[in-house]
């Protein structure tokens, strides 16, 4: 009895070894793909081509994305730094989402930024779009429909290189 104990610990200490592994060589071959994290420093325009701030986009490997704009310290508009998440829609295509928060003295809401990036083959530059649509703080959902669309800006920039 004590005997087939043994070999049954034995056996399921070598499953859980043998998928260990397995996950680990999946992380490496998906850091072998490209897939690592990647900043660019993006400059954003309006439609009339003026520039509006300097970004910089974080796109984080386990599909997070951060953003942090120059113009989130005001005089205009004071607000966080923008958090959410990105998936590649194919060959360099890169769609994203984030969130961020207005401070005071701007009025008590929220902004969602939907991004539409391409890179380029190397991914040394990233070239796109975002829309940014408001939402009360405590009404709405961000993730739904609705909102107020503030406006659609075109966003162009290179890959920061450590």
């Amino acid at each position: 009895m004590k005997r087939s104990r043994l070999w049954i610990t034995i056996g399921i200490i070598a499953l859980l070894s043998a998928a260990g592994s397995a996950v680990a060589l999946q992380v490496q071959a998906a850091g072998a793909q490209g897939t690592r994290g990647r900043a660019y420093i993006v400059t954003v325009t309006d439609s009339t081509g003026q520039s509006v701030s300097r970004e910089v986009i974080t796109l984080h490997a386990d599909h997070t994305m951060s953003v942090t704009d120059s113009a989130q310290g005001g005089p205009g508009y004071y607000f966080t730094s923008e958090l959410g998440a990105w998936a590649s829609k194919g060959r360099g295509r890169i769609v994203g989402r984030t969130i961020d928060f207005d401070l005071p003295p701007s009025p008590a809401d929220l902004a969602r930024l939907d991004f539409t990036l391409t890179l380029s083959g190397d991914r040394s530059r990233l070239a796109g779009s975002v829309t940014v649509t408001y939402f009360p703080t405590d009404t709405a959902d961000p993730l739904g429909d609705g909102g107020t669309v503030i406006g659609t800006f075109t966003l162009a920039g290179q890959r920061i290189q450590p």
